[in-house]
């Protein structure tokens, strides 16, 4: 049996574990030490560390203070490993913790982080999932289960000093640019930044300066690409001696774009890899950001109804060759149609989120518009999506919906 090097009690305060971070910074000291050709296991906690609940109210996602996000296992030091080299992660296996087989959904309160949609979806709501051995349902939504495809959303390698220093100074500049405009980015927060095993002046000055988890960068981070399941292999560009490996933010399923934003199906639990190092792959390769290989179990849905959207917005404003607009509409189209079920607007979105919905660019050259489309697969529902000459048929009647917790302010 791999032997587990980290390990997190869900009952204990996340910040009281030394061996998990919620920045990055080159100082952070290693949680633990392996070497090339090891395989091991690190338990995480749910990208929140914990906050949110198994209950009936989205209090908690409307309260939450974001400046604490990510908690991350790590940093796991690979002996050898040098800048330059690339680090190969082998995700062998990964699961829910036996004491956690739930995971939650939601979107933040527009007043606090928003989301991708939040001009149609302002409050916080939220919905939980019950695991099923590999299927997941949830009370908050119902008529749909579908095979999770359990992924890490974090997962990368510590920066180095000139890195960390590049990441701080482009973003604050995308903050300046517009100062009007709040939530471009996430600055430093020294006030509530858990940096592992550092202490007393060295964890205040690594902290004042330690990047948010929040966006992925060239060393991974927060990508949220759902391939990355079991049988992937990742190759991370290594910045700093021993590379300083991290993963957390697990979820259960996802839809591409990860588009509510409060998570796929997010959960705690544990992931089974294994390390090597190729190395000056990073020169030999040409490699800027990772690569990876996909996992070969994938759910065999294989019947889509597809929508199609277009950089023209809800108002009628056209945009140049915009794939984020693009993408909304083909959202707001599917949870249009949706509706005609018997969903509520936000029980459609929440199933965009979790579901393994697929997402594409499918043009970006004819002016002035880009395409995008977003694949929804029709096995997933107990009743039949498909168009018909004979119309939808509403099989919800609008009893159950998901959680909602207005403003306190």
């Amino acid at each position: 049996m791999p032997e587990t090097l980290i390990k997190v009690d869900l009952s204990q305060p996340a910040p009281s574990n030394e061996m998990v971070h919620n920045r990055w910074h080159p100082d952070i000291p290693m949680a633990c030490w392996v070497n090339p050709g090891d395989d091991f296991v690190l338990e995480t906690y749910d990208w929140t560390g914990g906050f949110i609940k198994n209950d009936d109210s989205a209090d908690d996602v409307r309260d939450i203070d974001l400046t604490t996000v990510h908690y991350l296992s790590g940093p796991v030091g690979v002996k050898g490993a040098a800048p330059g080299d690339l680090l190969v992660v082998e995700l062998l296996d990964i699961g829910a913790k036996d004491d956690s087989l739930w995971g939650f959904n939601g979107f933040f309160s527009k007043k606090n982080g928003g989301g991708f949609l939040t001009e149609h979806f302002p409050q916080a709501q939220k919905s939980i999932w019950d695991f099923h051995g590999m299927f997941t349902t949830s009370r908050h939504v119902p008529g749909v289960k579908y095979a999770g495809l359990i992924h890490p959303g974090l997962i990368g390698c510590l920066p180095d000093p000139k890195m960390l220093e590049t990441w701080n100074a482009r973003e604050q500049a995308l903050i300046d640019s517009d100062p009007a405009t709040s939530g471009l980015a996430n600055p430093p927060f020294a006030g509530t930044a858990h940096m592992g095993k550092l202490t007393g002046e060295a964890k205040a000055k690594a902290a004042a300066t330690g990047a948010r988890t929040v966006p992925p960068r060239e060393h991974g981070g927060n990508c949220d690409i759902k391939d990355l399941s079991r049988g992937s292999k990742i190759f991370f560009p290594v910045y700093v001696e021993g590379a300083g490996l991290s993963v957390g933010d697990l979820h259960f399923s996802q839809g591409d774009g990860e588009i509510t934003f409060c998570g796929a199906i997010e959960m705690a639990g544990w992931v089974h890899m294994k390390v090597s190092v190729i190395k000056d792959g990073m020169a030999k390769y040409g490699i800027k950001n990772p690569i990876f290989k996909p996992s070969p179990i994938v759910p065999t849905y294989n019947d889509y109804v597809i929508f199609e959207g277009i950089s023209v917005d809800e108002s009628g404003k056209q945009y140049y060759l915009d794939v984020n607009v693009a993408y909304r509409q083909a959202c707001l189209n599917a949870i249009e149609y949706l509706k005609k079920f018997g969903y509520s607007g936000a029980q459609a979105y929440s199933i965009l989120g979790t579901a393994p919905v697929q997402g594409h660019i499918s043009g970006v050259v004819d002016v002035p518009n880009a395409c995008a489309t977003l694949w929804l697969p029709t096995q997933i529902f107990d009743f039949d999506i498909n168009p018909s000459a004979a119309g939808p048929v509403k099989f919800l009647d609008g009893s159950i919906d998901m959680p909602l917790s207005p403003d306190l302010s």
